[in-house]
């Protein structure tokens, strides 16, 4: 069975730059200084975003892993100092917080904040203190660069498309490996071409299922042009694929979940074309490798797992047996975060492994109110999207009118936006049921698009 694993280390390719009309603008005031200091802010913010873009780019893309003299270079602390300095510098010139203040900021400070109160109480201290300072705070800062840099529907349209092409690009390295038999374990299964995020199957497949919502309301809007829709297409295709190559089995059932929510949340964008890709899922469905049927059918045949796979079905129904009895003996400080594979008492059935259970991973290791804030701040984002999905939701179908302004059209964005970043946190849910990633950085650029999102339609349209 996959050895689950925690790591940070980025890598670059050029952002892919989309650039529809931007509604916010800025007037500077009279006078040259006036005029001098407007643009400078301008400025910042604008380098702000430049940093977030490039560093999203090197945390996807990894180019140090096919160049690994760019290791020495440390792309990631660079590209994270190139826009959280001019954020910050920004914010104080008007009189700002330096970093946005928001529930889930809150609530993410405090979840940091009971990782470092419970680390004399782990089982290995520096291993919390390395874990806090090397994940979750660059997770944090990149959570706040992104709700600070992205606030008009141009940037967020922008930098979702990078996310996208991104992935996409991973995707099409997977598919590629898979068919030329490289990168693969368990006898037929597809690791991720890259490490970090994408290293293990199970995380390759929950990190596209995630982002798949995203590429899927391209497709299906009418807001879109048709180049950027056949786009979207490609890279849908791709990320599917590579799940089905991943043969991830929680990367299936997240797959099902997300998609069935897809549909019902986002029915009135264009129910043509979700009915047509619908159909078009079961006519290839087919074509899927004979292996990632039967691996399917081992979720509910514990013989064929053991028989034909390596019985993990089994050994994951006693790692839960495992955290829960953890959590149950230390329910107030847990045993450190991302100590649990290292916890290795006598009574321990599967040992050196991950929980494969997000809130188990969390209850086991912060203790219940390290608990409680994560659940806290699922809750928050999936509040924000559907209160965002509910305020910009049309009176019927979406369409776009002849004619339409360009807040028409960045208001249809957003609505999209909304259900995929909603359906996105439903299938990233469904898949964390089967893999230890609470403090992996899929779900923090999640939470960073949706209250994005929230933020931006609050300001543009709080009446409507």
């Amino acid at each position: 069975m996959m050895q689950e694993r925690l790591a940070f280390t980025p890598p670059a390719i050029a952002p892919a730059a989309v650039a529809p009309v931007e509604i916010r603008r800025e007037e500077p005031p009279h006078g040259s200084v006036g005029m001098r200091s407007a643009f400078a802010r301008r400025a910042s913010r604008d380098s702000g975003f430049t940093g977030l873009l490039l560093f999203t780019t090197v945390l996807l893309v990894r180019p140090q892993d096919q160049i690994p003299a760019l290791a020495v270079l440390h792309l990631a602390e660079i590209t994270a100092l190139v826009g959280l300095v001019p954020m910050v510098m920004s914010r104080l010139s008007r009189g700002l917080t330096p970093v946005p203040v928001t529930a889930e900021t809150v609530l993410l400070v405090g979840f940091g904040l009971v990782i470092l109160g419970t680390a004399p109480f782990s089982i290995w201290p520096g291993g919390v203190f390395k874990l806090f300072t090397e994940m979750y705070v660059k997770a944090l800062v990149v959570f706040l660069l992104m709700i600070a840099t992205i606030n008009t529907p141009a940037k967020l349209e922008r930098f979702t498309w990078l996310i996208l092409v991104c992935v996409g690009y991973v995707a099409f390295l997977g598919s590629v490996n898979y068919v030329r038999g490289v990168n693969l374990v368990e006898s037929d299964r597809l690791a991720g071409p890259i490490g970090g995020i994408f290293g293990n199957p199970n995380d390759f497949a929950l990190n596209l299922v995630t982002f798949l919502p995203f590429t899927i309301v391209i497709v299906m809007s009418r807001m879109q042009t048709s180049r950027r829709r056949l786009a979207a297409v490609g890279i849908a295709a791709l990320m599917v694929a590579a799940i089905v190559f991943s043969k991830s089995r929680g990367g299936a059932l997240g797959l099902v979940i997300m998609l069935g929510s897809l549909y019902m949340l986002g029915r009135r964008i264009n129910p043509a074309a979700a009915a047509g890709a619908l159909v078009g899922l079961l006519i290839l469905a087919p074509l899927a490798p004979s292996k990632f049927w039967s691996r399917m059918e081992s979720i509910v045949d514990a013989r064929q797992d053991e028989e034909e796979f390596t019985g993990s079905r089994e050994a994951r129904r006693r790692l839960l047996d495992d955290a829960m009895r953890t959590f149950a003996e230390h329910p107030l400080t847990g045993i450190g975060a991302g100590q649990f594979r290292s916890y290795n008492p006598a009574d321990r059935q599967e040992r050196w492994r991950e929980t494969h259970n997000v809130l188990l991973q969390v209850a086991a290791e912060t203790g219940v109110v390290g608990l409680c804030l994560f659940v806290a701040v699922l809750l928050c984002a999936a509040v924000s999207a559907a209160r965002t999905r509910r305020r910009l939701a049309p009176a019927g179908r979406v369409r776009r009118p002849r004619g339409a302004t360009a807040k028409t059209r960045d208001r249809g964005l957003m609505y999209e936006h909304a259900v995929a970043g909603l359906a996105g946190l439903i299938g990233w849910f469904s898949c964390a049921m089967f893999a230890s990633v609470a403090y992996s950085w899929t779900i923090y650029y999640l939470l960073g698009l949706i209250v994005s999102a929230r933020e931006i339609s609050r300001e543009e349209w709080a009446t409507g």
